[in-house]
């Protein structure tokens, strides 16, 4: 492992996360050792890591850069907390221009995990909760379109994701310019987490 991949996950495990540090050594590091720690964070990292990012504000510009165009894909890394099949990533796009909403800005996105077969793509609509600072991750809207190369878009009530996605909503929290860490509510909060990193 290299040595800012090591200096990150010493920062996670130190017994008061510093949040600042640890963006700076997230800013520091590559895409590829920005990966290559998240895949050493256990479900006790991720925890306490979501606590610990609690008011960092996070906006869409994070998820899905300005410069990106419409249904251009941007694809974050993530893992997740649950027994097995902890790799996905989560794929992300602005919409077009005519499909743009007046009163919110949007993005569309789904999951993009081995489970999909069974599960369903897991298809969301992501904007920023202003009273928490937090981006929103809500399966319980669909986008209205998608880039070709993207999965058909379905119901999350279809398959088995009507007990993965229906009804949820993700909360992301900024940990530095490319990483988020995120908590996985229905109605209240979920014991599952996730860390993302986005690819520059």
């Amino acid at each position: 492992m290299s040595r800012v991949s090591t200096q990150i996950l010493d920062l996670v495990t130190a017994d008061q996360i510093d949040c600042d540090a640890l963006e700076s050594a997230f800013d520091e590091a590559t895409h590829e050792q920005r990966v290559q720690a998240i895949r050493e964070f256990t479900p006790k990292i991720q925890k306490r890591l979501f606590e610990a990012a609690e008011g960092r504000r996070v906006d869409i510009e994070h998820i899905v850069p300005s410069e990106k165009g419409s249904l251009e894909e941007v694809i974050h890394e993530g893992q997740n907390t649950l027994p097995a099949f902890r790799k996905f990533q989560k794929r992300f796009c602005r919409p077009s221009r005519d499909q743009r909403q007046s009163n919110r800005e949007v993005l569309w996105g789904y999951n993009h995990q081995t489970m999909s077969p069974f599960t369903g793509p897991g298809y969301f609509v992501a904007y920023e909760d202003e009273e928490s600072g937090e981006v929103w991750i809500d399966y319980r809207e669909l986008p209205t379109e998608r880039p070709d190369e993207w999965p058909k878009i379905i119901s999350n009530k279809a398959r088995l994701g009507r007990f993965v996605y229906h009804g949820m909503v993700d909360r992301l929290r900024r940990v530095s310019q490319h990483c988020t860490i995120g908590r996985a509510y229905k109605g209240k909060p979920m014991d599952a987490w996730f860390v993302l990193v986005r690819a520059d």
